[in-house]
C-alpha cells in the first residue's frame, strides 16, 4: 500500500495551465498520488482527459456532490485525503466548503471565494472541523522569495520604510476592445469572477506578497482602477496606495492591458539599511542593494541562504528552478501539514491569507467606487 498522500483534484482538465501546474506540483516530491476527481463537467471530456494522463476511471465522478458521496462511502484509508479545487473562481467557496465539513483537507486556487462574506464563512468552518486549508499563492514557494522573507525578518536590511509590487501582464489587451470577447469571457462576468478581474486576479498576488515577505499587515487601501469601456464591469489595471502596520507605506501597480508584456512581477522592498528586488520572470536571482555598495545578487541552492530557502530547492546552484518548483514547495508543506509533521509557518499561504485576500479585493473597489478615498482593511 502506497504510503503518498492521495489527492482529488476539481478542474484543471484540458490545456489548463493551473492544471497541468498543480499535477506536476504534487508529484515532485513523491508526496501525492492522485486518485480520482472531476476535471470538466462534460462527462465525455472529463473521463477523456482522465485517460489521456493515465488517472484511473473507476474514481473520475461525473460531478462534484458525487464525489463526495461515493468517496464517504470507501474506508478511511481509501478515500482521498486532500482536494484541489482548481475551478473557476464562483466555485471555490460552495466546493471548499462541502469538502471541509464532510472532512477533506483542500488546495484551493485564489481568489479563495468570490466575496469577502464568503472567506469569512469559509474561515468559520474550517475553525469547527480537523483540516488543513491552503490557498495556492504560487509566488510564495520560490526558494529567494523566502530568502527575502527571512532576511527581512532577520534585520539585514534594517527597518521596513516602503514596500513595492508591480504586476503587469498583456493577455486581456485584445480582448477587452472587441465587445463580444469581453463580454463572452469569464473573468470579465462579476457571475463567475467576483467584482474584481485584475486585482482579483494579480492584484492579491501583490497583496498576499508584500505581507509575506515583509510580515507587515496592509491597514488601509486608496485606489484608483481601470476599467476602458463603460460596459465593462470588471477592472483591467489598477494602482493601489498602501497604508500598513509601523508607519509603513507602499503601493500596488497591477494590469492585464500592459500590452505586450508577459507576466512581469516584481517584488521590492526597502529598509533604512538595504533594499531587496525579486523579478518574477528571473525567480533565480534576489538582489541587494545597498547604499556606497556594488548591487549583490544571491541564488538558489548555496549554503549562504536560509534553511526555509534551501528546504524549496531541489537542484544544485546554476540549475534553473520555476514556478512548477514554486507550487511544489506548497504542496510540500502542506504534505507536512496532513501528516502532522512539523513544518515552518512560511511554507503555503493559510485560510487568513485567503481571508485577508478577499477583504483586500473588496476594500480595493470600494475605495474606487466611493472617489478613491483611503478605506480599512479588516
Amino acid at each position: 500500500m502506497s504510503n503518498k498522500i492521495r489527492i482529488g483534484i476539481l478542474g484543471g482538465g484540458g490545456d489548463s495551465l493551473i492544471g497541468i501546474l498543480h499535477r506536476i506540483a504534487s508529484s515532485m516530491y513523491d508526496q501525492y498520488q492522485i486518485v480520482g476527481g472531476v476535471f470538466n463537467p462534460i462527462w465525455e471530456e472529463n473521463i477523456g482527459f482522465a485517460e489521456q494522463i493515465g488517472i484511473p476511471t473507476n474514481r473520475i465522478y461525473l460531478d462534484f456532490d458525487k464525489m463526495i458521496e461515493e468517496e464517504l462511502k470507501l474506508p478511511q484509508s481509501e478515500r482521498m485525503q486532500v482536494v484541489s479545487v482548481l475551478t473557476p473562481n464562483f466555485l471555490h467557496f460552495p466546493m471548499a466548503k462541502k469538502l471541509l465539513e464532510n472532512g477533506f483537507n483542500v488546495i484551493c486556487e485564489k481568489p479563495m471565494t468570490t466575496s469577502f462574506e464568503e472567506a469569512k464563512i469559509l474561515n468559520e468552518t474550517l475553525k469547527k472541523v480537523n483540516s488543513v486549508f491552503a490557498v495556492t499563492y504560487t509566488y510564495t514557494g520560490y526558494p529567494m522569495i523566502r530568502q527575502m522573507r527571512q532576511m527581512i525578518a532577520d534585520g539585514v536590511i534594517g527597518k521596513v520604510q516602503k514596500i513595492d509590487a508591480q504586476y503587469y501582464q498583456g493577455w486581456i489587451n485584445p480582448i477587452i476592445h472587441d465587445k463580444d470577447l469581453r463580454a463572452n469571457t469569464w473573468r470579465l462576468d462579476p457571475e463567475k469572477g467576483g467584482i474584481s478581474c485584475c486585482i482579483g486576479d494579480i492584484g492579491t498576488h501583490a497583496f498576499d506578497m508584500l505581507e509575506y515577505v515583509s510580515q507587515l499587515k496592509v491597514k488601509s487601501v486608496l485606489a484608483d482602477l481601470n476599467y476602458v469601456y463603460d460596459d465593462n464591469k470588471m477592472d483591467v489595471d489598477g494602482t493601489v496606495l498602501l497604508r500598513c502596520e509601523n508607519g509603513v507605506k507602499g503601493v500596488i501597480c497591477t494590469s492585464q492591458i500592459a500590452s505586450g508584456e508577459e507576466n512581469n512581477f516584481i517584488v521590492k522592498v526597502y529598509g533604512e539599511k538595504a533594499g531587496l528586488k525579486w523579478e518574477q520572470e528571473n525567480p533565480n536571482y534576489l538582489y541587494l542593494m545597498q547604499d556606497g555598495e556594488p548591487l549583490k545578487v544571491l541564488k538558489p541552492g548555496h549554503p549562504y541562504n536560509s534553511p526555509i530557502s534551501l528546504d524549496g530547492t531541489k537542484l544544485p546552484p546554476g540549475h534553473p528552478e520555476g514556478i512548477f518548483d514554486s507550487m511544489a514547495n506548497i504542496y510540500k508543506g502542506v504534505a507536512r501539514a496532513v501528516k502532522g509533521e512539523k513544518y515552518d509557518e512560511g511554507e503555503f499561504p493559510t485560510m487568513i491569507d485567503g481571508v485577508r485576500g478577499m477583504c483586500f479585493i473588496e476594500k480595493v473597489v470600494e475605495s474606487h467606487i466611493n472617489g478613491n478615498i483611503w478605506t480599512d482593511i479588516k
